[in-house]
């Protein structure tokens, strides 16, 4: 590019906006620029925006008077070809603006703007050293002002293009984004044990448990002494320092630990340890189980002539070790792996297990590490680096990486809707996006669940997908005894106990006297669902959406779980004025309550969202669990997924027909899936564990499906229903979602629009219709559902959707009305 030509730039801006924007590049930043790379250019009236050059070219555009690229950020492209790829076929797809898709993929910090803030590193030591005259005056200013936005920066230093200069800022450590401050990692420390520095033998080691041994009550002193000894490692007469938390485990106690620290003979200390720290550095692989190389020789064979293959192992059959032997295969053809899992957060066992076969070959990626961990992660994945991160661990928004040479995709419980972003947009199933991503590299799928999603299963019988079947448990184990506590029945005797069977307290009783662990599933969280007035029925309600509050008892608020709106509870209806009011229904919190009645001497923890916003409280109540310092464990969806304790004696299912009884198609499958995940919680590690099931509803047809550990039943009968009534996966669904503040222009708004699409779709238009939920946020809701035959052109629908929303859009009435696109909903 050394002679005088002039190039423009299509460039792909962090904004919803349907199309690239071309920029003309200054001839002195010819030789650097490049497609892949980022670049700052101005957009609107003096913003300026970090957009990713998407080509390169020589033409001049028509429609817009050209403005100039301002900088390059890079200096080697850090997105690649088969990521635009990804990017244009999920635009496409999930009809979503390629800024919108951009916005997913990249970490905050590559996508500097005019609004982004700026604050001081937490780390920064006002060590100036290094620094240029602009860097000094800007970190100057961040000593007197906490926060400063990249306008006010430009301004202190009287330049325009300051991008460069806080990269630069941020690559010295010196200041971050605001949006690394909110997910400031938190580093993760355990408490080690050592023997001091000061015994140099084995013989000085010796002469002092001789001397504790002298004396009766040393003798605590003296076992916990000599279980440190047994559990120390040494490795080139170097030290291995042992876990505190393994030698109380084996019946240590605290208190004889610290006497041997106060007498100098151990040391006790804290370090930072990684978050995938495991016991061992590293393990042979396991030689699998007879059923387990079954279904690894059918994988291996069904890759031959398929892409994608479904592992569908009952709960504790050990897909584990299966994972394993495939990522290990890949390994050594020098590809990369990537482990798709439906939430980093409570899968740190899994995690924990691949490193220690892999070690430091494994990273991890996840929205709620901190932006440098997630770029040196995006970094070394682009580098292909031999040694580090050849498998990269992560939920949904790990599928965006810049893989170079991807051999393998696994998705662990592939059927979780967890795979699904909501919002913003795209509105994509990380799940399917594997598939495609898989494509691109040439490279295969694995899914595995021991309940597949409805469409994965029928893409297995359509012989799309290969199977592989895993339908014994690890060990010999037997499938856990699920029985019902028939509530009806319970309510007439009068037996129940407040929300509990009189057969779950017993078979609670029975578990508590073997020692055995306990979970209870309920899932809702919050202390009670509705407050209301025995005389008049009124409810609270909250003030910006239309659903009633949720009262919290550990805040003791009434919240809504939409917005976040709460009040204080009411000590008198707030139509009649009556003071008789009372509480209907139950959440996590309350069960947690009315359990410690029952059982009084028993170790209680909730596991809900309330329970676990901090960033490492997943993974301290699951490593309790596994400790077995909590006895009965009350959690909702979260303690159905990835985990595996060996001391879970009983499960408790509290409200089945809720589960049931949601209105939506996918309720029975949800319901079979919860309920099937839950229970194989129970009974591993050589024993047989029981589940019971409370209902009303003893002989629903889900439910003895789940008692039978039957899913092929469940499958044939649920599959009827969905060709019947026109649902996937033999209709495609899109839902149009309209929101606007006012209910007249919405509700006008939304019959034009349906109207629109009707005189095309026919009857495959449903609504509008108002959702569950009508307002949100003081948004009013409508949704408009488009079904339509799966062998009818896709692409051709949604571009006439495309055009229907652009001309009612255009209409000055309803322009303000905001449409969100959902393919394909969860």
């Amino acid at each position: 590019m050394s002679e005088r030509v002039t190039y423009f730039v299509d460039v792909i801006l962090p904004l919803s906006i349907p199309n690239t924007y071309t920029y003309r590049v200054p001839f002195e930043l010819n030789e650097d620029v490049g497609i892949g790379k980022r670049v700052i250019v101005p957009f609107g009236k003096a913003k300026y925006y970090t957009a990713i050059v998407a080509d390169v070219h020589e033409e001049v555009p028509k429609n817009y008077q050209v403005k100039y690229v301002e900088a390059i950020l890079d200096d080697r492209r850090i997105v690649t070809d088969k990521q635009f790829q990804l990017w244009e076929w999920i635009s496409e797809y999930y009809l979503a603006d390629l800024g919108d898709v951009m916005n997913a993929a990249l970490p905050s910090n590559f996508k500097l703007a005019s609004e982004t803030k700026l604050s001081l590193h937490p780390e920064f030591d006002r060590n100036d050293k290094g620094l240029n005259d602009r860097e000094f005056l800007i970190l100057e200013a961040l000593q007197v002002q906490d926060e400063l936005t990249l306008k006010e920066v430009a301004e202190i230093v009287g330049i325009k293009t300051i991008q460069p200069l806080i990269k630069s800022l941020i690559d010295k450590r010196c200041a971050i984004v605001s949006e690394e401050l909110q997910t400031k990692y938190s580093p993760k420390f355990a408490t080690f044990i050592s023997i001091d520095g000061n015994i140099k033998s084995e013989d000085e080691l010796s002469e002092l448990l001789n001397e504790l041994e002298l004396t009766k009550r040393n003798e605590k002193q003296v076992n916990a002494l000599l279980k440190v000894v047994e559990k120390t490692h040494w490795k080139n007469g170097q030290q291995t320092p042992v876990l505190k938390r393994e030698i109380v485990e084996e019946g240590i106690s605290e208190s004889s630990l610290n006497s041997l620290a106060k007498k100098e003979i151990i040391n006790i200390f804290s370090e930072e340890v990684s978050r995938l720290m495991s016991d061992d550095s590293s393990s042979d692989l396991k030689d699998l189980t007879t059923a387990q190389q079954t279904a690894y020789d059918s994988i291996r064979k069904d890759f031959q002539e398929k892409d994608v293959v479904l592992l569908h192992g009952v709960t504790s059959s050990g897909k584990t070790e299966i994972y394993v032997k495939m990522i290990s295969e890949v390994l050594k053809e020098g590809r990369q792996v990537l482990f798709l899992l439906p939430e980093i957060a409570l899968t740190t066992q899994l995690i924990n297990r691949l490193r220690k076969y892999f070690g430091d070959q494994v990273g991890v990626y996840h929205s709620r590490f901190n932006q440098n961990e997630r770029i040196e992660i995006w970094n070394k994945v682009l580098d292909n680096d031999q040694n580090q991160y050849r498998i990269v661990m992560g939920a949904r928004s790990s599928i965006f990486l810049p893989f170079q040479d991807l051999g393998l995709i696994i998705v662990d419980e592939e059927h979780e809707n967890s795979f699904k972003q909501y919002d913003p947009s795209p509105r994509y199933n990380a799940r399917d996006l594997a598939i495609i991503l898989a494509r691109l590299h040439k490279s295969k799928v694995l899914l595995g669940s021991a309940t597949p999603s409805i469409e994965t299963y029928f893409n297995v019988h359509e012989g799309r997908y290969g199977l592989a079947p895993l339908t014994e448990r690890f060990g010999g184990v037997q499938m856990p005894e699920i029985q019902c506590a028939d509530l009806e029945k319970e309510v007439k005797q009068k037996t129940m106990r407040s929300h509990f069977s009189s057969f779950l307290i017993e078979e609670m009783e029975e578990a508590m006297k073997k020692g055995e662990q306990i979970i209870l599933f309920q899932n809702r969280r919050g202390y009670t669902p509705i407050w209301t007035c025995e005389m008049c029925g009124w409810t609270p309600q909250c003030k910006n959406c239309d659903v009633s509050l949720t009262y919290h008892k550990s805040s003791n608020v009434l919240k809504c779980h939409y917005c976040g709106y709460y009040i204080s509870p009411p000590s008198s209806c707030g139509a009649c004025g009556s003071r008789k009011l009372k509480m209907l229904g139950f959440g996590t919190e309350k069960i947690e309550d009315e359990i410690a009645l029952f059982f009084p001497k028993a170790r209680l923890q909730r596991m809900d969202l309330d329970t676990t916003r901090a960033k490492h409280a997943y993974s301290n109540i699951i490593s309790s669990f596994e400790n077995r310092e909590i006895d009965i464990l009350i959690g909702t969806q979260m303690v159905t997924k990835g985990l595996d304790f060996d001391n879970v004696g009983l499960v408790g299912i509290l409200s089945a027909d809720q589960l049931l009884n949601f209105p939506d198609f996918r309720s029975f499958e949800r319901a079979y899936h919860l309920m099937s995940q839950v229970a194989g919680r129970a009974g591993r590690k050589e024993k047989r564990g029981k589940v019971i099931i409370q209902t009303f509803e003893p002989n629903h047809w889900i439910i003895q499906k789940v008692m039978q550990h039957d899913y092929e039943g469940f499958y044939k009968q649920e599959i009827i229903e969905r060709r019947n009534f026109n649902y996937p996966p033999f209709f495609r669904i899109i839902v149009l979602k309209l929101k606007h503040r006012d209910k007249d222009t919405l509700e006008l708004g939304s019959k034009k629009l349906a109207q629109s699409l009707q005189s095309v779709f026919k009857d495959r238009v449903l609504g509008p219709e108002v959702p569950l939920v009508s307002r949100v946020r003081n948004q009013y809701l409508k949704n408009i559902t488009l079904k339509f035959e799966r062998d009818a052109s896709a692409k051709k629908v949604k571009s006439i959707i495309k055009e229907k929303i652009d001309l009612f859009l255009s209409d000055h009435d309803f322009r303000s009305i905001r449409i969100d696109i959902d393919v394909d909903p969860q």
